[in-house]
């Protein structure tokens, strides 16, 4: 179950990425620091600090040497760190894509009136 949820994850993603008009994956990328940035100053507010929080957590996770499941336990400690890291892939990619279309919007709003 935990598997076909995390590959559903990952499709939508790069259906996301790869969907003509979306923003690309290197402009999300590069839209990381602004966006949690802008959560964190409170300007963009798609971005709740729970979420960010849990990114955070995952971050610390990920680069932790101390594991809920150690990683010399080969087929099973590794696959943790790798379902954490794909959920943390894949809600930047989400939301740095909703936070460039925010982005973009916010401009076009200030240049229009």
């Amino acid at each position: 179950m935990a598997k076909a949820r995390r590959a559903a994850q990952v499709y939508h993603a790069y259906r996301d990425v790869s969907r003509p008009g979306s923003p690309g994956i290197m402009t999300r990328i590069r839209a990381f620091p602004r966006m949690i940035g802008g959560a964190l100053r409170g300007d963009y507010r798609g971005l709740g600090k729970g979420k960010l929080t849990m990114m955070g957590l995952a971050i610390l996770y990920i680069v932790s040497p101390i594991d809920v499941i150690p990683d010399f336990l080969l087929a099973i400690g590794v696959v943790d760190d790798f379902g954490v890291f794909l959920w943390l892939a894949t809600s930047l990619l989400g939301e740095s894509g909703r936070y460039v279309t925010w982005e973009q919007e916010r401009t076009h709003r200030a240049v229009n009136g």
